[in-house]
């Protein structure tokens, strides 16, 4: 069923680490899925079971969205022996940390009948990527109600609302037992990554495992390390975002061109500053995700109305700003 497992870019000695290529056979129909209908409705299926509902802005501006409490993750739970053993394997080296847990996220999502991987190319990739925002982190660790709307883009919505991550069940409180665990972990650095799941569809990453994980780097006043899963883009990484970077640096480099001919001696430090910048940007597109498979919903906007009266009684999003 799954085709291949590489590394990003293939491994070789002074190369970065840039995470992991999977490409799956099937299933064609996922267990956790999003299902979609008319009106901009979006409904997070797990199995037999309503996860998460929520509806898009007509405005574009954001997404109302309730949890159910259903969401149960579909990786096994991970045991500090197995965290101090990656973490003895790996030494001081963040890639290879990064690395090995990846490995271990990608087997266990190939054997899970409960996730979300179906037919076609997908990439598991560390860190939050350059345009998360560091701040959002405290944001969450202070407001993760069950019903409310993540803000896309600002546009003087509630600051509480932006935010890079939406947990897919409650978190946890600092005290709870196996958070109390976990926060452990994190002051011994072996505590394992948060697996975060690109959803182009809320404009944000949702916490496929690690719920208390995450709680735990949090009331440790830190950040999680992260690993993120997507669909890999269909036409090479974040192609559409090229365009406009190699545009730019073909004028650029044109005009120096022009400046060497006319004897600028500092021209050929410029142009190797521009070819250098170029990389860096590039680089930066290709850390992206294509977007995220919705299946129609069967019965449309009427179902979705039914399933938010029942698993969201009395929410009412409004949707027309």
């Amino acid at each position: 069923m799954f085709r291949d497992l590489t590394s990003l870019p293939r491994a070789v000695r002074g190369v970065r680490w840039d995470g992991l290529a999977l490409g799956a056979g099937g299933p064609a129909r996922p267990a956790l899925r999003w299902e979609t209908a008319e009106g901009r409705r979006l409904v997070l299926r797990q199995g037999g079971r309503t996860v998460l509902l929520a509806r898009q802005r007509v405005t574009h501006r954001g997404v109302h969205y309730a949890r159910t409490g259903g969401y149960v993750s579909p990786l096994p739970p991970l045991r500090v022996a197995t965290a101090r053993a990656v973490r003895a394997a790996a030494g001081d080296g963040a890639d290879a940390w990064a690395a090995r847990w990846a490995h271990r996220f990608s087997a266990a999502l190939r054997a899970s009948p409960g996730g979300p991987l179906h037919e076609g190319d997908w990439r598991l990739l560390p860190g939050m990527g350059p345009r998360a925002v560091d701040a959002y982190w405290t944001t969450l660790a202070r407001h993760d109600p069950d019903r409310c709307h993540l803000t896309w883009f600002g546009y003087g919505d509630p600051v509480a609302d932006q935010r890079d991550v939406l947990p897919l069940r409650a978190l946890a409180a600092p005290d709870v037992a196996r958070v109390k665990a976990y926060r452990r972990q994190f002051r011994e650095g072996v505590l394992p990554p948060v697996l975060l799941w690109a959803v182009s569809g809320l404009n944000a990453f949702v916490v496929l495992d690690g719920h208390d994980r995450l709680a735990a780097a949090l009331a440790e006043g830190g950040r999680p390390e992260v690993l993120r899963l997507g669909r890999a883009p269909v036409d090479g990484p974040a192609a559409p975002g090229h365009a406009p970077v190699l545009r730019a640096y073909e004028e650029r480099a044109a005009h120096l061109e022009r400046a060497r001919a006319a004897g600028d001696r500092l021209a050929p430090t410029r142009i190797a500053v521009a070819g250098r910048r170029l990389a860096a940007e590039l680089h930066a597109l290709s850390d992206g995700f294509d977007l995220t498979r919705g299946w129609p919903l069967p019965g449309g906007a009427p179902a979705w109305e039914v399933l938010a009266r029942r698993h969201a009684p009395g929410w009412h999003p409004d949707v027309t700003r």
